[in-house]
Formats: structure tokens, C-alpha cells, sequence
């Protein structure tokens, strides 16, 4: 499959690279790590994202290259949809404005929308998956470059604490310090560098905590009233997920996130018990065994009541 994205990448010129809307730091680590991989190459590489770069990582080298609109007109020779599972979560467009798509994934379930199908549910990250393919490649790694390629990894295994931190994950990690990444500089771009609002935010946020009487799922939740009282916005609610998913026996996280008056986006961590992918599908989205996310209808307490009694079945 290398084989043959390598084969249409010698073959075109112009490269459209896209990832999924609301991206995170494997999505946009990756879409950089290849459309400056490309240009190292001479392409000609639009990197593309519906909903631009979050704040968060506006460290990531070559992060202003990344548009949220392209011409109507625009035809590319190939064309990337990364980490998407689905196409539509990339842009449905993307499709008929390029003469070969190649759909790279890691996400289990993710669709076959592509003329070429590199994935890999077992990957840490679709980072390690552009990494595999740089060094088929035989293609020179600048520091920028892994920078990004660091990036995903560390932030699809959750700085290497979640299951899918696999040795390939270690292994690109561990080649990309001796290429010059400094770990700590990443780490306060992801971690330490955060903007007031959204403490204002999670402050407003974490009153909304619910522990499940068995104690093995809980969830915190943010409204359209906190972001109007705090001025932050739906990317100020990164990693939120993780501070019900710590608590002790909790097997299950759950994030609210309002984004219409009647409905909300709900995103699943699991510890390993529970698919929460399979979950997600129930509720029109997907993601992986232990990371994905859906949408419900209704009030807050409504799509609590639906979400709650559909884990508290998975988890009996």
C-alpha cells in the first residue's frame, strides 16, 4: 500500500492534505508532517482544515501553512484525508476535486472512501502511519517535520499513557529527540501554555461532574451559557474528558459539549472494558475502542439520561 502512494506522489504535482474538523494534535501534526515532507519534495501542497488550527498548537511548525477554505475551482493531482474515519468529517467536497484519494487512518471501522486504503487500526496514531511512509520514502526528516511527527504520537497516546502506546510509538519518539526535538518544548506548547479562559471555563465545568452510583463512569459537561460568562470557545475544551476519566474506578468518561440549544456532541474515553467506538456508531459518530465520540438530541439532563443509560448497560 506504501508502494503505492508512493507511486501517485512521484506521478502528481498538486496535493490537497486534509484532516477531520475539531482537530486535535494527531490530525494536525500529521496533515503538517506530510504537506512539509511533500514540499521538501517540490509538490505543490494546499493543507486544508475546516476549522483551522486551535490555539493549543500554534507551536507546531509550519501550523500558518493550514487554510480553512479552499477555491471552489481547485482541482488537485492526489489528494490526503487523514485520521478522518469518515470522509465527511474532512469535507465531502474533497472527493470531486482530486483524480486519486488516498484515505490514511488508523480509527477501526474507518470508511473505504479512498482509491487507496492505508490503514491501520493498530497504529498509535496516524502520525506513526505518515512516519512509516516518510521512511519508505527515504525522504529526509528536518526538524520541523519531526517536531510534528513527535507531536501526534505523543498526543494520540496521551504522552504515552494510553494503551496504544505501542513500541512503534516509543520508537518515533525516541528518533525524533535524537533528531533535535526537545520533549519538554512540546509538552509546555501542549500542555503549559493555556489561555485564562479556558481555566474560567473548567472552573464552570467541573461543578457539572456526575459520578454513576457504581462509580465506574462519569462526566462533566459545557454549555453555550459558559462560553457566553467566559468568552472561550468549543477548542478551550481539549482534554476536559480527562478530568472525570481520572477519577479512581472510573471506567468510562464522559464530555457534553452544547452546540445547539437542543443538542450536544459527546466524546468517550474508556479505560479498556468498554468499546466506547462501538457506543459512538450507536449515536452517529465513531472513533476507536477507547476514544471516540457521538451526538445526542435534547436538554443537558435528556442527553445525559440517554448517554448514562446506554454505558450503564455496556458496563453490566
Amino acid at each position: 500500500m506504501i508502494q503505492k502512494i508512493l507511486e501517485v506522489i512521484e506521478a502528481g504535482q498538486t496535493f490537497l492534505i486534509a484532516a477531520h474538523e475539531s482537530p486535535d494534535g494527531d490530525a494536525l501534526a500529521s496533515t503538517l508532517s506530510l504537506t512539509l515532507a511533500l514540499e521538501g519534495q517540490g509538490k505543490q501542497v494546499t493543507a486544508y482544515n475546516c476549522d483551522g488550527v486551535p490555539g493549543d498548537y500554534r507551536f507546531l511548525p509550519g501550523c500558518d501553512k493550514i487554510v480553512n477554505d479552499v477555491a471552489a475551482d481547485s482541482q488537485f493531482d492526489v489528494a490526503f484525508v487523514l485520521d478522518a474515519g469518515e470522509l465527511s468529517r474532512a469535507g465531502s467536497w474533497i472527493k470531486e476535486r482530486c483524480a486519486t484519494l488516498v484515505n490514511i487512518d488508523h480509527h477501526p471501522h474507518s470508511e473505504d472512501f479512498g482509491d487507496i486504503y492505508f490503514v491501520d487500526d493498530k497504529a498509535s496514531a496516524t502520525g506513526a502511519l505518515i512516519y512509516r511512509l516518510i521512511k519508505a520514502a527515504g525522504w529526509p526528516i528536518s526538524e520541523e517535520i519531526a517536531i510534528n511527527l513527535y507531536t501526534a504520537v505523543l498526543a494520540d497516546t496521551g504522552s504515552f499513557r494510553y494503551s496504544n502506546a505501542d513500541g512503534e510509538a516509543f520508537r518515533v519518539a525516541g528518533e525524533m529527540v535524537d533528531l533535535g526535538v526537545d520533549p519538554w518544548s512540546i509538552s509546555s506548547g501542549l500542555y503549559e501554555s493555556q489561555e485564562e479562559v479556558r481555566l474560567r471555563l473548567l472552573a464552570l465545568a467541573l461543578p457539572t461532574l456526575r459520578v454513576a452510583e457504581c462509580g465506574t463512569f462519569a462526566s462533566i459537561a459545557v454549555t453555550l451559557e459558559m462560553y457566553e460568562q467566559t468568552g472561550a470557545t468549543s477548542e478551550h475544551t481539549d482534554r476536559f474528558v480527562n478530568y472525570p476519566r481520572s477519577i479512581r474506578g472510573v471506567e468510562v468518561a464522559i464530555f457534553f459539549r452544547q452546540i445547539e440549544a437542543a443538542r450536544f456532541k459527546v466524546g468517550f474515553r474508556s479505560s479498556g472494558t468498554v468499546d466506547v467506538g462501538a457506543l459512538a456508531r450507536e449515536l452517529g459518530g465513531g472513533g476507536h475502542h477507547n476514544a471516540a465520540g457521538g451526538m445526542v438530541d435534547g436538554t443537558l439532563a435528556e442527553a445525559q439520561n440517554h448517554v448514562f443509560t446506554k454505558v450503564g448497560r455496556l458496563l453490566r
